[in-house]
């Protein structure tokens, strides 16, 4: 955490809160470049969905480990090593994927792109923990959370348009060199890196896992289980279910997608203004997934004219992306002084675990269930991840509120 006797500059926040925005940015751009190509990748590999969702479980089942060990190395090495080795590998394994030959050889691209994604949230958090005033923390959190909405709102359009012109092996490799370049430009920006972990001394593993078994980390553990098991369903087969149930053409289900996804980056801004003004984080994020459920419901009726889709899809978004900064002040109040690494990897691979189930269910059902079933079990997880939200808040300690 800061350093409550220095107060950093709010020179030194924007840059600090800058650079490691254009890493989750990157990350999450990372996530959804593959997805949007699925119908296509299934023609020409010719496999089923449920070999694609095997790919992107793959890549979250690595995530998901990777990313609890990345928070204790944050802790015991620093953060700007880990995120930037993390960022680098992510990148190269994208490239990668653009020139494998068979499908079976995409698995072990996507086992080492989640290594990479596994990085950025134990990595970030600390160093936003150590660095930035905690009378800005709540913004911070908004600025990283867009960042990352902004990287999935960018993915499906940039794919597709690469795509169409240069055709999807040229696209991945592409993207993937540009992530490989902006390694680069934030290896020059070490300055701005030198606090987020590095100095935790050993307390012992008893100690430390009694810490991530508590019944706080736990519970949000459990809430970034949930809400990923929503989430992939939207993000991975969003389009491909909007093309099965209104019948829309790829580019208009793709534009839908990347609603919802600016939606959310919408929902975050407008979330991390209320995060810093308001003690009551549990409500904002019940009442956030609520409403983001309720949309959803509408969605799965199929009843829906095509012209709505993005407009009731952008509400989700900004409906649960409104969520975002609060349930990371919760998850703060919760983590003792010195832990953001542990503790933010340990919760955030919740995200991972959920994420790694998730593409394998949908594939299946898409292959041989209704579709409008995504869109429904997408409302009911949403549901279900507020009784999360109630435990970590009566466990959390009290976080100070912006004057």
């Amino acid at each position: 955490m800061s350093d409550p006797t220095h107060r950093p500059s709010l020179k030194s926040d924007v840059r600090v809160i800058g650079l490691i925005g254009v890493a989750h940015f990157f990350s999450h751009f990372f996530q959804l470049t593959l997805p949007p190509l699925f119908p296509l990748l299934k023609t020409v590999f010719g496999v089923p969905y449920v070999a694609l969702g095997l790919a992107m479980s793959v890549f979250y089942g690595a995530s998901g480990v990777g990313q609890t060990l990345s928070g204790f190395l944050v802790d015991r090495v620093g953060a700007p090593r880990v995120l930037l080795g993390g960022m680098a590998l992510f990148a190269g394994s994208i490239a990668m994927a653009g020139l494998v030959p068979t499908y079976w050889l995409l698995l072990p691209v996507a086992l080492l792109a989640g290594l990479g994604n596994s990085v950025f949230h134990p990595a970030d958090y600390s160093i936003l923990n150590s660095s930035v005033d905690p009378r800005r923390i709540g913004r911070g959190y908004s600025v990283h959370s867009i960042s990352g909405n902004l990287g999935w709102a960018a993915a499906p359009a940039v794919v597709f348009a690469l795509t169409a012109h240069f055709g999807w092996r040229a696209a991945l490799v592409t993207v993937g060199g540009l992530g490989l370049a902006m390694a680069g430009v934030l290896a020059s920006q070490g300055a701005a890196f030198a606090s987020g972990g590095g100095h935790a001394r050993g307390k012992g593993a008893v100690a430390e896992l009694r810490l991530l078994l508590s019944a706080p980390i736990l519970s949000a553990f459990a809430y970034f289980a949930f809400i990923a098991t929503a989430l992939i369903g939207v993000q991975t087969f969003g389009v491909t279910g909007l093309m099965r149930v209104y019948e829309t053409p790829m580019a208009m289900a793709t534009a839908a997608l990347t609603a919802f996804l600016l939606g959310g980056a919408a929902g975050i801004l407008a979330g991390g203004l209320l995060a810093d003004r308001t003690r009551r984080h549990d409500l904002v994020a019940v009442s956030g997934l609520v409403a983001a459920a309720g949309f959803m419901m509408v969605l799965a009726t199929g009843a829906l004219a095509p012209s709505m889709l993005p407009v009731i899809l952008a509400l989700t978004g900004f409906s649960h992306g409104a969520t975002a900064p609060s349930r990371d002040m919760l998850v703060r109040a919760a983590t003792p002084p010195g832990a953001s690494g542990k503790v933010f990897g340990f919760v955030y691979s919740g995200l991972d675990l959920g994420s790694c189930l998730t593409p394998l269910a949908f594939g299946w059902l898409l292959d041989h269930g209704d579709p409008r079933l995504l869109f429904f079990a997408v409302a009911v997880l949403m549901l279900c991840t507020i009784a999360t939200v109630v435990q970590v808040r009566r466990s959390a300690r009290p976080v100070p509120v912006r004057a």
